[in-house]
């Protein structure tokens, strides 16, 4: 049960009228050289909508979702957590996840689309119903070097905007020469090592030599996820302070695994699953003094503007990897807003900026 002072339960209780659903497709090529695809949910009720988006990264399960159309029962007066709990009974997945952690992903994009309805039925914007101010966003650029890498990518981007920041997937592949002309930049804000990433396309084999490089090369950088390789470990104890945590971020159980307890983890919503986790952990954090920062997904549609909207109330000076969504172009076009973006919350709900 929540206790009456935790962010939960500030939003359980709220009503909600769900009279029918329908679903989006959204497709982008971006800046990984893959094509993705993700899912709105729009939920309809009470003469407004509540959107959230699926960012399962298999095009072939947003695929099943999208043929199967909206035929869940959701219909009907609930209670966001009344909601929470249904939804948690139903079948989800026309076809099984091909990957186990797109069960979360699917979970909040139901539960933040009627958090978004919940809101807009009752004229108010979340800021507002968790008692939290909205401040400007700073955010970093993610961004991966290619293959094989060079130092193009990243000087296309600080050519049209010099002031950006990136947290860069540095791989085995760099030399040591473009390590010293991509630290040359002072552009590099995180590193993320893909230590804790097993059998996917982005996995990076634990190479000590290439550790003590880029130590050497970014004295400054959080170094998020670093591998637990025994060969590893001891290059790490100097510089604890600067490790954060992402992929194996679940849930609150798995922040409080991690010894030493982390300076900052970075929550994303999606990962950590519903409203109610999410919430949880940000108290967590806030209790134990874990700074936060957010991470993106590739959101195509509304989900990018929830995680910057998150990000706005919770943690806005950290090194959130919410930047908006053309920087993920395999070529970013001219104009796009820079850091830290201005606090852009809608009048009433879930939303950021112009998202509708």
């Amino acid at each position: 049960m929540p206790t009456e002072s935790s962010l939960w339960s500030r939003v359980a209780d709220l009503p909600l009228t769900i009279e029918d659903y329908a679903l989006e497709r959204l497709e982008r090529d971006v800046s990984s050289d893959f094509t993705r695809v993700s899912t709105v949910i729009r939920l309809q009720g009470g003469g407004t909508d509540g959107i959230g988006e699926d960012v399962s990264y298999d095009a072939e399960d947003q695929d099943a979702l999208q043929r199967t159309g909206p035929t869940l029962p959701l219909a009907g007066e609930w209670t966001l957590a009344t909601f929470a709990d249904h939804v948690r009974t139903l079948e989800l997945w026309p076809e099984p996840a091909r990957h186990d952690a797109s069960v979360l992903y699917r979970l909040w994009a139901y539960d933040s689309a009627a958090l978004d309805l919940a809101l807009r039925q009752a004229g108010r914007p979340l800021h507002e119903v968790l008692g939290r101010t909205p401040q400007p966003v700073r955010f970093v650029v993610s961004l991966r070097l290619g293959e094989p890498p060079t130092l193009a990518p990243l000087r296309s981007r600080l050519d049209r905007y010099p002031d950006l920041q990136f947290k860069l997937d540095p791989t085995n592949e760099w030399t040591p020469d473009l390590i010293a002309e991509v630290a040359a930049t002072g552009a590099v804000e995180s590193l993320d090592l893909k230590g804790r990433y097993v059998g996917s396309i982005v996995d990076v084999a634990a190479d000590p030599d290439q550790y003590e490089r880029l130590l050497a090369a970014f004295p400054d950088a959080w170094l998020e996820d670093p591998h637990d390789d025994p060969r590893v470990l001891p290059l790490l104890d100097a510089v604890q302070d600067r490790i954060t945590w992402d992929a194996i971020i679940h849930s609150i159980a798995d922040i409080k695994a991690l010894q030493p307890q982390p300076k900052m983890v970075n929550v994303k919503p999606s990962r950590v699953g519903g409203v109610q986790s999410v919430f949880d952990t940000y108290d967590f954090c806030e209790a134990h003094g874990i700074r936060m920062y957010g991470g993106g997904q590739f959101e195509l549609g509304c989900g990018r503007g929830q995680i910057q909207y998150l990000a706005s109330i919770f943690h806005a000076d950290g090194p959130n990897d919410v930047a908006p969504g053309g920087y993920n172009d395999p070529e970013p076009a001219d104009g796009l807003e820079s850091s830290p973006l201005p606090a852009a919350c809608q009048p009433t709900g879930f939303r950021w900026g112009s998202d509708a």
